[in-house]
């Protein structure tokens, strides 16, 4: 799961699903509750170990927290000397992700639908309009702390990709190899916050309104592979706070003449997209050995 959220494309939650760990992952968040809260702030400990799942969720984050310190110094390397062979990598995950998602739509309606077609239009036109730079202030990392690692627990949306997005998925990368220990801490208090109340908030969501919160995802998907496009041409740049020149307006173009690195580009993307798939390939093995006469 740690090496899955690391990458923008592959989603925590989906490795979670293939690997069978996935409703117990849900419960085990979802037994941190106000109980639980209430006996931690009476330091009543022992019952906060009788009535949390401690044991399964510390094997789980250590194993995450092991993969992110393992990645995070190759995959900043990569973006910084080869940018167009990671951004070529990172969109056959994504692309593989949206097709892969919305076979999880069981009645594809005119709600569900026009919703999917809402969400990719949303998604398309707001991450053209996010800036290139995002503040780097404690509210602003707690923020993205809170909304990245709800991406953990929903199969198919990558909490990294959201960071991408968020404009903070490369200035996390350096936080983590360069141990800035404020930022990671105001990043891991904003995540333990935002995946307690989201886990409560999902049980409800999937229950009523599953086909529609599915569609909204993947919608959301595709309209985001504009940001991830890896050839971009850009017409302006300035200089940043940390004194270096970055790309200030940017749009999407075709790759040129065919060379080694666009050939490289095309063969990392359909490894991407080829990962994604055998993934989801293995999940529905799984899920049809587990539950005979259910699909989804």
């Amino acid at each position: 799961m740690g090496a899955a959220d690391v990458v923008p494309g592959v989603s925590g939650g989906t490795i979670a699903f293939i690997t069978g760990i996935y409703e117990e992952l849900i419960q085990s968040i979802r037994s941190i509750d106000h109980r639980v809260l209430k006996s931690l702030l009476r330091l009543r400990f022992r019952e906060v170990f009788e009535q949390v799942r401690w044991k399964f969720l510390l094997a789980v984050l250590s194993g995450i927290l092991l993969a992110i310190l393992s990645l995070a110094k190759g995959i900043q390397w990569m973006l910084e000397h080869q940018p167009i062979l990671i951004w070529a990598f990172f969109f056959g995950l994504v692309l593989a992700s949206v097709f892969t998602v919305r076979k999880r739509v069981t009645s594809w309606n005119y709600w569900v639908s026009s919703a999917a077609v809402f969400a990719t239009l949303f998604a398309y036109l707001v991450v053209g309009l996010v800036p290139v730079e995002t503040p780097d202030s404690t509210w602003f990392v707690f923020l993205c702390g809170v909304i990245a690692i709800c991406a953990m627990i929903l199969p198919g949306i990558s909490g990294s990709f959201i960071l991408v997005l968020l404009g903070k998925y490369q200035f996390m990368l350096a936080a983590v190899n360069n141990r800035e220990l404020l930022v990671i801490v105001t990043f891991a208090l904003g995540a333990g916050i935002g995946i307690v109340s989201f886990a409560q908030l999902l049980g409800w969501v999937f229950r009523r309104y599953h086909d529609l919160a599915i569609a909204v995802l993947t919608g959301l998907m595709a309209g985001s592979l504009r940001k991830v496009w890896p050839w971009k041409e850009t017409l302006s740049t300035f200089v940043n706070r940390h004194g270096k020149q970055v790309p200030l307006e940017q749009f999407n173009v075709l790759p040129p003449n065919v060379s080694s690195e666009v050939s490289a580009a095309c063969g990392l993307a359909l490894l991407g997209f080829t990962l994604v798939y055998v993934l989801d390939r293995i999940g529905s093995v799984k899920e049809a050995a587990t539950s005979p006469g259910t699909h989804g």
